[in-house]
């Protein structure tokens, strides 16, 4: 049993201007690693740009990071890496930039893979990777404290994490960029945080550490879901709300990073993929069917529990009232289950036998 986390966490307001130095300690040009609106809007792409001029460091901007982000785009930005000699990374926004910018890093410091990045991303060697700095603007992914890097596989249809496992140097975590999310974002966001909570904890690699930090984020995650009940909660959201659920995503992530995810996102990419639906929404779809069918009803209880939960029926219609309705075609359904059960590291985070009968039955 171990408990391994390699990345230093600022947690509190305006921590990104308060270690400006910390950050351009890590190299001598940076790259900021955003999309095209949100940082701009919430107000980290500035503080940003602010502490890299404070401190006369140079850099560079790839703003071009789209929604799940595929390895063509990691491979555009580690080309311009490499020209403009960048040897740090800034990510900045949801889990799409800070996913990004780990596959971004690992190409820029090995150029002579950018060629063939994709089987360098999947089945390379382990090689080394430039310093990261992530800064997470929504409550839902966890990437800024795990190794993760899930990059879109167009000629799969679906998405995967490379394998290479790289966590960030520094992870500057401010709920007040969290203000300008919109309720939609809000709710597919922390849905996903939610999941990974509950997919650590019933994981056949859960340790009494990893199961501490997935404990408390959900019983955090608990304490604040009535605000996403519907618009009118929502737009009572207080800032200690919005830190409490930034604090769930944290925990979310740590506990993923010792564990991995199960079914609900094993399921979840092909429905993002091909039918346009949220990452959090379509993870989230699956978790009451994954409770209802998890062998170990104690633990299933204990989750619930710690959510504020009376049972499985009352957080099931908790999730459809915020999630709504998603329409899967039959032959995507198909495919989609085929999938999984042909994926073995997927299926070895669940602790029990799973069969092509039991996981229809999710939708």
């Amino acid at each position: 049993m171990k408990l391994y986390m390699p990345t230093l966490v600022y947690n509190e307001p305006g921590c990104v201007v308060a270690h400006g130095k910390e950050i351009c300690a890590l190299g001598t040009k940076a790259m900021i690693v955003t999309g095209k609106h949100s940082s701009r809007i919430n107000g980290s792409f500035q503080d940003v740009i602010h502490i890299l001029e404070r401190e006369n460091m140079p850099y560079v901007v790839y703003d071009d990071i789209e929604e799940n982000p595929s390895v063509e785009t990691a491979t555009k930005a580690a080309k311009m890496a490499v020209e403009e000699k960048v040897d740090f990374f800034v990510a900045v926004g949801g889990g799409s930039p800070m996913d990004a910018s780990k596959a971004i890093s690992l190409l820029a410091k090995n150029p002579e893979y950018i060629e063939n990045a994709q089987t360098f991303f999947y089945g390379g060697p382990k090689l080394d990777w430039y310093p990261i700095v992530a800064i997470p603007t929504t409550s839902g992914t966890g990437s800024e404290v795990t190794p993760y890097s899930i990059l879109t596989l167009h000629d799969s249809h679906t998405k995967a994490s490379i394998g290479h496992r790289i966590f960030p140097n520094i992870a500057l975590v401010d709920a007040g960029y969290l203000r300008t999310v919109s309720y939609a974002g809000m709710v597919s966001t922390c849905v996903d945080a939610l999941a990974h909570l509950v997919e650590s904890y019933l994981n056949t690699n859960a340790t009494f550490y990893s199961r501490l930090y997935a404990k408390e984020g959900l019983q955090i995650w608990g304490r604040v879901k009535d605000k996403l009940a519907d618009e009118n909660a929502f737009a009572q959201m207080t800032g200690e709300d919005y830190s409490l659920f930034m604090q769930a995503s944290v925990m979310g992530g740590i506990a993923i990073a010792h564990t991995g995810t199960s079914l609900p996102h094993g399921l979840s990419y092909p429905v993002t993929y091909e039918l346009h639906v949220p990452h959090g929404k379509a993870v989230g779809m699956f978790l009451p069917a994954f409770l209802k069918n998890y062998a170990d009803m104690d633990g299933v209880n204990t989750v619930l529990n710690l959510l504020g939960f009376d049972g499985i029926e009352s957080f099931e219609q908790y999730m459809k009232m915020i999630l709504g309705p998603v329409i899967i075609p039959e032959a995507l359904w198909e495919r989609d289950v085929e999938s999984l059960l042909n994926a073995p590291a997927k299926m070895a985070n669940y602790p029990f036998e799973m069969t092509a009968e039991i996981l229809k039955s999710f939708y």
